[in-house]
């Protein structure tokens, strides 16, 4: 497998280049693994508006980034990127990018919308494929053709099935997959670009979280023990997730990225249906299983092709 320079898919690469894929491919799975629980977590707070949970998302992960880069004394290295002109520009939209995505991801899984929410990244890697594909020059071989075309047949059966336009998922897909197309544009540490993106964000989140704290609605000084305790770890919660995912990307070609998105909305679409009990019924089942098979192929090819050539 080869990186995300444009040079394609064919070929065996060096150890070193193995070794960092193999780094990234694990750092996806771990950010996946968090997103595939996360309904569990927000869930907790479904009595908070979602744009007040997004304020103090926000403000907190701010928090926890900028403590992390006093303890590596790395604040430094933070404001000589954002004095680069594209990085800040790129960083800019990041940040509306997945501010967006939080918000309505927020909004889904509190109105008992998880498994439309999980159909909107079944559809991400889709898009990471194709911005791969036209964009970075990325090349697939057979295997991985057949996988993305079963999480295609996957994502327009479910949609079929549900009847409607999911326009959330489609929102949730087109943020995120532009949002780690620009993560794999700024060669930068991803902790420096993320504290750039929740920068961007500040001013208008502590211009929210004043307001409704002014009129007497702010959350943390009114709501429950539980709610207060979801939104001081919602900076935590959110920060471990994005670095795992973003020193991943810069590793890995975007469409292994892409395909490797399918954990994180299949362990939603199980909460759904099993924990949060949303509807799930035959169609629906079908779609799931053509998913996890899309998976199961491209999971097959991707160890064949990162191991080592034989020694004669």
């Amino acid at each position: 497998v080869g990186g995300g320079s444009g040079t394609g898919l064919v070929g065996s690469p060096g150890a070193g280049e193995t070794g960092a894929m193999r780094r990234g491919l694990v750092l996806i799975v771990c950010a996946q693994a968090m997103w595939g629980l996360s309904p569990a977590f927000w869930r907790l707070g479904s009595e908070v508006p979602a744009l007040d949970m997004l304020g103090h998302r926000a403000f907190w992960t701010f928090v926890t980034v900028f403590v992390i880069h006093v303890v590596r004394r790395s604040l430094r290295a933070v404001r000589t990127a954002a004095r680069e002109p594209r990085t800040l520009l790129l960083e800019a939209m990041a940040g509306v990018l997945i501010g967006s995505n939080w918000l309505v991801w927020v909004w889904a899984v509190t109105n008992d919308r998880v498994v439309e929410g999980s159909l909107g990244y079944f559809i991400t890697p889709l898009v990471s494929v194709v911005l791969g594909v036209v964009v970075v020059g990325e090349r697939l071989r057979r295997a991985q053709w057949a996988a993305v075309a079963l999480g295609a047949a996957s994502v327009t059966w479910l949609t079929v099935d549900m009847g409607r336009l999911p326009w959330v998922s489609l929102f949730l897909a087109a943020t995120f997959g532009v949002y780690g197309l620009i993560k794999k544009k700024v060669d930068r540490p991803p902790i420096d670009m993320l504290a750039i993106e929740l920068t961007v964000m500040l001013p208008v989140t502590l211009g929210y979280l004043a307001y409704r704290t002014s009129s007497g609605h702010d959350v943390l000084f009114s709501g429950t023990l539980i709610e207060v305790m979801v939104l001081l770890a919602s900076g935590v919660f959110t920060a471990a997730p994005l670095l795992f995912f973003a020193g991943g990307v810069r590793r890995a070609p975007l469409s292994v990225v892409g395909v490797l998105q399918y954990l994180s909305p299949s362990i939603n679409f199980l909460l759904g249906v099993v924990a949060f009990g949303e509807p799930f019924g035959s169609g629906r089942l079908v779609g799931f299983a053509l998913v996890w098979t899309g998976l199961a192929v491209f999971t097959a090819d991707g160890i064949q092709s990162v191991r080592p050539p034989r020694r004669r």
